[in-house]
C-alpha cells in the first residue's frame, strides 16, 4: 500500500486500507469517533487523482444538509476544487435536483413545489374534512404518518391490500385521494421526492444508463440510517456494473421509528457482494468509556462486529448517581457543572442527554435557578417558525397562484376579514369544478356577499401587486416586498410581548438568509423558487447554535454524530430507558442498546451515569428500577458517586433474567453518610417511614416506598425483594419493622 501518498499519509493503517480499496462494491464499518468522514472524503479524492475519475462523475450522497456541506468543503480542500463541480448532497436534495432537470419524464410540472411535514399535514386534514370523516378518529398527523410510512417503503396504493380490515381500507382510500390531489396542484412532499425519483429512474432505462454510466461511483454516509427506498434508490442507480464505497455503523442505527433499517448492511453485502473494512481505533473517548460501549452492545444479536480502541490507555472511572428523584439528579449534575465550570472548563464541554423530552424540565429549572445559561438542542427550527412559514406561503403564492396550501395558510393572515363560510364556497367550487382555490376564487367572488367578495378582492389584488413588484428585484428584495407588503411585518410588531418583538426579528433574518443564499451548480431555477425549495429543505434541519457559552441538554437522538468532554446520561431507569414499549419487544430492545451506545460513546473525557429512585411524569409519580444498561457495564469500570442504601430496589441481571442486588465496585456502604429521609406531608399519621425496611409474613422484607389515604382507609406501598410492588392495607398487613 502507497503509505507515503499525500492523500494516505495522515491516515492510520485501516483508513488508508478503506481508502485505496480496489475498485469495487466496498462497505466501511466504521465505529464511532473512528473517522468516518475522513474516509469517505478522501475516498473521493483517490478515486479522483488515482483512477482518474472526472469530479462530476462522483455523486456522494449523505442525510444531513451540514453533513453534506462538510463533506463538499473537505473534498474541495483536498482536491482545490470549485464545489459546483461536486454532486455532494442529502438523499432528498439530490433527488430533487434530478426531478428538477426531468420534470417531463417525472411527470411534474416545471415549477413545482416541495410540501414541508407542516403543509402536508394541512393538505390531509382538508381531504379528510372533504370526506366528512370524524377527525377524532382520523387523525391527520396518524393518516399522514401512514402515507409516508407506505412512501418509504416504495409502495403506491395500488400495491397494498385491506387484509379485510375496513380501517386499513380506509387509510389506503385517503392515500390514493392525497396523492391525486398533489398531482393536481403540482407539489410533492418528502418521502415523494425520493419516490418519484425512483420511479422516474426505474421507469426510464435511457435515463437510467446515462446516470449509471456517469455515476459509475456513489459514495453514502451513514448507510445504517437507509429506509426501504434509499436502498433501492442506490442499488437501482448503481446497476450491475456500479462501483458503491458506503460507509456506516450497524451498532449506531437509532432510526427505525423514521424508516431505517439496520439490516440494509447486511443486505448490501450479500446483494453487492461487498468487502469489508473495519474501523475500530476510535479517536474520540477514554479507553474506560470505549470499554463500557463495547461490553454493552457485544450483548446485540446479529451485530457485523467490531470492538473500538484506542492508543491513549486509561481515563476517569464512569460515575454512577443514584438519586432519590428527578430533583435531586438534576441538582447532581448542576453541582457537578458549577465544579468543572470553577476548574476552568467552558459550560459547552457539558451535555445533558436523555431518552425524554420531558426529562428536560427538572434540568432546565434547576440551570434558570442557578443562572447557568443552557441550549436544548434539537429547538424549534429557523424555517419551523410560524411567521418564517407565513412569509414564505406568501412568496410561493407569488410564484404560483395555483399553490392552494400557501393559499389556506395566508388568505386571512393577518386577518382581513375572510371568514369561514367564505372559505368553504371556495373549497366547494373547487371540488366541483376541479381548479385551484384561486382560480375558484375568481369565480365565486362576484357572488359573494358585499364586504366578503371586498375582502376577497383585496387579499387577489395583495398578491398580484406584491408579484408585480418583485419582477426584476434581486433575491434579498423580493423576500423584503413579501414580508412587508403582506402585513406580516406590522401585524407581529403590534403584538405588545416579546414574541412579537422576536417574530419580527425572525422575518429579518430570513431577509439575511436570502441575501447570504446561493444556489447549487447547475440549479437553473429562477432565484426565489431555488430558495424557498431550499427552505423547504432545510427545515427539519437543526440550527446552529448562537454561539453563546452553554450547557447543552438533548435527546439521546438528538446527541448522535455529536462530541463533548462531558456527558451526563441521565434517567436510566427500566420503562424510561429503554422505554417501556422496547422492554419486551425483541426489536426495539436491541435498538434501545443502540441508542445507549451511541450515547456513552458521545463522550471524550468524562461520563457521569443516574438514575431516580422515583420520577415525576406525565402527572403521576413513578418507581421503577435501574436500567438494565447499568448492569450491563463492567463493574470495574463504575465508580458510585453515593451508593444507594441496601434497601433500594435490586438491578435487573440480564445473564440471571431476574432481579439482583447491586454490587459495584468501590462501593463502602458504610463509609457513606446515610441519606436524608423522605418525611411524608404534615399532619400525615403513619406507621412507618418512607424508605423503612420491613417485613411481612408472606412477601418477606421491604421497603416502604408510598402511603395513601388516612386512618382505617391508609395503605402503604412496599417494595418487597420477592414479591415485588404490593399496595397493603396498613390496619391489616401486620408489618413488622426491621
Amino acid at each position: 500500500m502507497p503509505e507515503h501518498h499525500p492523500l494516505l499519509a495522515e491516515l492510520n493503517e485501516a483508513q488508508r486500507a478503506a481508502v485505496a480499496a480496489p475498485l469495487a462494491a466496498t462497505l466501511v464499518l466504521a465505529g464511532a469517533g473512528s473517522g468516518k468522514t475522513r474516509v469517505l472524503t478522501h475516498r473521493a479524492a483517490w478515486l479522483i487523482t488515482e483512477h482518474g475519475v472526472s469530479p462530476q462523475g462522483l455523486l456522494a450522497v449523505t442525510f444531513t444538509n451540514k453533513a453534506a456541506a462538510e463533506m463538499r468543503g473537505r473534498i474541495e480542500a483536498l482536491l482545490d476544487l470549485p464545489g459546483s463541480s461536486l454532486w455532494v448532497g442529502t438523499f432528498h436534495g439530490i433527488a430533487h435536483r434530478l426531478l428538477r432537470r426531468h420534470w417531463r419524464e417525472a411527470a411534474l410540472p416545471q415549477q413545482f413545489q416541495i410540501l414541508d411535514d407542516d403543509d402536508q399535514q394541512r393538505l390531509v386534514r382538508k381531504l379528510i374534512r372533504e370526506q366528512n370523516l370524524d377527525e377524532q378518529r382520523w387523525v391527520p398527523r396518524e393518516v399522514q404518518g401512514f402515507i409516508n410510512r407506505e412512501k418509504d417503503e416504495g409502495r403506491r396504493p395500488k400495491h397494498l391490500q385491506d387484509r379485510g380490515d375496513p380501517t386499513r381500507r380506509e387509510l389506503i382510500r385517503l392515500y390514493e385521494l392525497y396523492q391525486k390531489r398533489c398531482d393536481v396542484l403540482g407539489v410533492v412532499d418528502f418521502a415523494e421526492l425520493l419516490l418519484r425519483c425512483l420511479e422516474m429512474i426505474r421507469d426510464q432505462p435511457p435515463l437510467a444508463d446515462f446516470y449509471r454510466r456517469r455515476f459509475r461511483h456513489v459514495l453514502v454516509d451513514e448507510f445504517q440510517d437507509t429506509n426501504g427506498v434509499q436502498y433501492d434508490w442506490v442499488r437501482l442507480l448503481c446497476g450491475s456494473e456500479g462501483l458503491p464505497f458506503v460507509v456506516g455503523d450497524d451498532d449506531q442505527s437509532i432510526y427505525r421509528w423514521r424508516g431505517a433499517r439496520v439490516e440494509n448492511m447486511q443486505r448490501y453485502r450479500k446483494d453487492f457482494g461487498a468487502s469489508t473494512f473495519k474501523l475500530e481505533q476510535n479517536y474520540r473517548s477514554t479507553s474506560v468509556i470505549l470499554g463500557a460501549a463495547n461490553q454493552v452492545i457485544r450483548l446485540n444479536e446479529d451485530r457485523l462486529g467490531k470492538e473500538l480502541w484506542t492508543a491513549a490507555k486509561g481515563g476517569e472511572p464512569i460515575r454512577l448517581y443514584s438519586a432519590f428523584n428527578e430533583r435531586d439528579e438534576a441538582d447532581f449534575v448542576l453541582e457537578r457543572i458549577r465544579e468543572h465550570a470553577r476548574s476552568g472548563l467552558p459550560l459547552s464541554a457539558a451535555a445533558i442527554l436523555y431518552r425524554s423530552n420531558a426529562q428536560s424540565r427538572a434540568f432546565e429549572e434547576a440551570l434558570m435557578a442557578a443562572r447557568i445559561p443552557y441550549r436544548v438542542y434539537g429547538g424549534l427550527r429557523f424555517f419551523e417558525r410560524a411567521e418564517i412559514k407565513d412569509a414564505l406561503a406568501y412568496l410561493r403564492l407569488c410564484g404560483n397562484r395555483n399553490d392552494d396550501v400557501s393559499f389556506e395558510r395566508v388568505v386571512n393572515l393577518p386577518t382581513r376579514g375572510i371568514g369561514q363560510s367564505t372559505l368553504e364556497r371556495l373549497r366547494s367550487e373547487s371540488r366541483s369544478t376541479g381548479v385551484s382555490l384561486w382560480d375558484a376564487a375568481l369565480q365565486v367572488r362576484p357572488s359573494l356577499p358585499a364586504r366578503a367578495a371586498s375582502a376577497l378582492g383585496g387579499f387577489l389584488a395583495l398578491i398580484e401587486k406584491m408579484a408585480a413588484a418583485m419582477e426584476g428585484k434581486d433575491l434579498p428584495d423580493q423576500v423584503r416586498i413579501g414580508i412587508e407588503d403582506s402585513g406580516l411585518r406590522e401585524h407581529h410588531s403590534r403584538e405588545k410581548d416579546n414574541k412579537g418583538e422576536a417574530r419580527v426579528e425572525n422575518l429579518d433574518e430570513l431577509v439575511n438568509a436570502a441575501a447570504g443564499f446561493a444556489p447549487e451548480g447547475e440549479d437553473d431555477l429562477p432565484p426565489l423558487a431555488s430558495f424557498l425549495s431550499h427552505a423547504t429543505l432545510e427545515s427539519g434541519e437543526t440550527q446552529a447554535a448562537d454561539g453563546r457559552d452553554s450547557v447543552q441538554l438533548m435527546t439521546l437522538h438528538s446527541a448522535k454524530g455529536l462530541e463533548f468532554p462531558t456527558v451526563f446520561m441521565v434517567g436510566l431507569e427500566e420503562g424510561l430507558f429503554p422505554s417501556e414499549r422496547s422492554v419486551f419487544d425483541p426489536e426495539k430492545l436491541p435498538e434501545e442498546r443502540r441508542l445507549c451506545y451511541v450515547g456513552i460513546t458521545r463522550a471524550m473525557q468524562r461520563l457521569y451515569l443516574s438514575h431516580a429512585e422515583s420520577r415525576r411524569m406525565y402527572g403521576r409519580t413513578d418507581y421503577r428500577a435501574p436500567s438494565r444498561f447499568v448492569g450491563e457495564l463492567p463493574p470495574e469500570l463504575i465508580e458510585e458517586v453515593r451508593p444507594r442504601l441496601s434497601v433500594s430496589r435490586p438491578l435487573y441481571d440480564p445473564d440471571a433474567g431476574q432481579a439482583r442486588r447491586p454490587s459495584f465496585a468501590g462501593s463502602r456502604p458504610a463509609a457513606v453518610p446515610a441519606r436524608p429521609v423522605v418525611r411524608p406531608q404534615k399532619g400525615e399519621d403513619v406507621p412507618y417511614r418512607l424508605g423503612a425496611r420491613v417485613r411481612h409474613v408472606k412477601f418477606g422484607e421491604g421497603v416502604v416506598i408510598r402511603y395513601e389515604g388516612n386512618g382505617d382507609n391508609q395503605q402503604v406501598q412496599v417494595n418487597f425483594e420477592r414479591g415485588g410492588q404490593k399496595w397493603l392495607m396498613c390496619a391489616y398487613a401486620k408489618l413488622e419493622a426491621v
